[in-house]
């Protein structure tokens, strides 16, 4: 399973789209989705807030796509 090219062809872009908004080369973009390369935990979190969903459901922790509650700030 893979969530990252999932929700990206669910989205209807292509790679060099994904690399571009995350100012990466599509190569570099690549190597996440095949699981070549880990990705690092800020990348992680601009995909999530990207497609509205969590860190856990990207990395197959969770099958709840909708993200969690964001945290209060203020507490």
């Amino acid at each position: 399973m893979n969530r990252l090219r999932d929700l990206r062809e669910d989205h209807d872009l292509l790679q060099k789209d994904i690399a571009k908004i995350l100012g990466m080369s599509q190569t570099g973009y690549s190597q996440y989705e095949t699981e070549t390369n880990d990705i690092p935990t800020a990348i992680l979190k601009k995909l999530a807030n990207y497609y509205d969903t969590s860190i856990d459901y990207i990395l197959c922790v969770t099958n709840e796509k909708k993200p969690y509650p964001k945290a209060n700030k203020n507490a």
